[in-house]
This record gives C-alpha cells, sequence and structure tokens, in this order.
C-alpha cells in the first residue's frame, strides 16, 4: 500500500505543467489525434474513392491521374514516420509558423496518416460486389448517385473499420511526434521516462496509451455492427 502510495504521489500524477504530467499530456495526445482523424477523414475517404473511380475507367485521362495520385500515395506511405516529421518541419514551418508543437504536428500527422486511410478506404470498395453497382447503373443513377447511395453506403462498415485502425496508427505516430516536440505521451515517455531512466513515467504512458487504443478499437467495432445491415439480416 506505501508503495502505491509512493507511485501515486510521483510528479507525473500530480503536476500541473505539460513537462511532467500526464493527465496534460493525454489529452494533448487526445487532440492531436482528434484534429488530425477529422482532417484525415475529410481529404482521406474522397482521396480513396477517387482512387477507386479511377482505377478501371476508360478515361485515358483518368487513369492518369490514377497513377499520379497512387504514386504520391504510395511515395508518402513509405516514408517512416519519424522521417517524415522532420522532411516536413519546412511545410509545417510555413503553414502553422512553428515546427514544434501539437497544432505543428497535426500538418504532418495528417499528412502521413491521408494515403494510409485512402488506401484502405480504396479496399474497402474494392470488396463490394460488383454486381450490385452495375444493377444500379443499368437503372439510369448518375456516377455521384452511386458513389453516395451505393459504395458509401454498402461500405460503410469497411469504411468505419478502415477509419478506425487510421486512428489507432495516429496514436503511435503521436507517440513518435513527441520525440521531436510535439508535446503528449510520446514527449512524456521519452524525457521524463527514457532519458531521466524513470520506469514508472514509462509504464504510466504505456498503460495509458494502451488504453486509448482499446477504447478506440472497441468503439469502431461497435459502430461497424451498428451500420452493417448484413449482420442483422
Amino acid at each position: 500500500m506505501n508503495k502505491l502510495s509512493e507511485w501515486f504521489s510521483d510528479p507525473v500524477f500530480t503536476s500541473t505543467t505539460v513537462n511532467s504530467s500526464l493527465w496534460i499530456n493525454t489529452w494533448l495526445t487526445i487532440y492531436m489525434t482528434l484534429w488530425t482523424m477529422i482532417l484525415t477523414v475529410l481529404i482521406g475517404v474522397p482521396l480513396g474513392v477517387l482512387l477507386f473511380e479511377t482505377r478501371r475507367s476508360r478515361s485515358a485521362l483518368a487513369r492518369r491521374l490514377n497513377a499520379v495520385v497512387g504514386f504520391i500515395v504510395n511515395v508518402l506511405r513509405s516514408f517512416p514516420f519519424v522521417i517524415l516529421i522532420i522532411a516536413l518541419i519546412p511545410i509545417t514551418s510555413a503553414i502553422m509558423g512553428r515546427a514544434t508543437g501539437p497544432d505543428a504536428a497535426i500538418v504532418s500527422l495528417t499528412i502521413a496518416s491521408v494515403p494510409f486511410l485512402a488506401r484502405l478506404v480504396e479496399a474497402a470498395l474494392r470488396d463490394l460486389p460488383a454486381g450490385k453497382i452495375e444493377a444500379v447503373a443499368m437503372m439510369g443513377a448518375s456516377r455521384m448517385q452511386i458513389i453516395r447511395q451505393v459504395l458509401i453506403a454498402e461500405a460503410m462498415p469497411g469504411l468505419i473499420a478502415a477509419v478506425t485502425t487510421t486512428t489507432i496508427a495516429v496514436i503511435g505516430y503521436t507517440a513518435m511526434a513527441g520525440t521531436v516536440g510535439a508535446g503528449g505521451l510520446g514527449d512524456l515517455a521519452f524525457r521524463r521516462g527514457y532519458q531521466n531512466y524513470n520506469s514508472l513515467v514509462m509504464v504510466a504512458t504505456v498503460v495509458v496509451l494502451v488504453v486509448i487504443v482499446i477504447l478506440v478499437q472497441v468503439i469502431g467495432d461497435w459502430l461497424a455492427r451498428r451500420v452493417d445491415h448484413r449482420a442483422r439480416s
């Protein structure tokens, strides 16, 4: 009991400064993840639909667009995030006016996660039965109607799973971003835990990260089941 009291009296649990507080850095991690995912969904989902739609288009222009966009997506996905965030420092500084801090990290996090989500969205759309799409097209539906009412609606469980997977990846990215001045749990674990040889801080940050990831996965699985009409039929 005394040992537990000693643990919870550690500054990591009682501090009210960003440099030392587990709770403040937890909220910084959630803040970065939330805003990154809002931007990622707004950009990544349409990008994934674009990749799917132009993949087998009869138009030469559409196929060229698919090749160019696909190449950019593949290049960005091939970068380890720590290298990418360093390479993007000039862009981050130009957009945000600074290269460090949680707001600056959101730029790099978004650029890293958009290609990841776009490919997952494309894969989810590929899993749809081609016959259903062709049947709706034969009924005279426009391409935008097919995208909205068939592709997005039918692929919704897969899209939610893609967003869930991307969110978990972004949480891992925020931990890496913390090592280069973004703040959050990664920054706390690196400075207070690794550099100061404080195993309590390392364990505490790992536990919090695991809890956050589990919560995201549980919520994502629940939402996917709720929108999956096949599971209820």
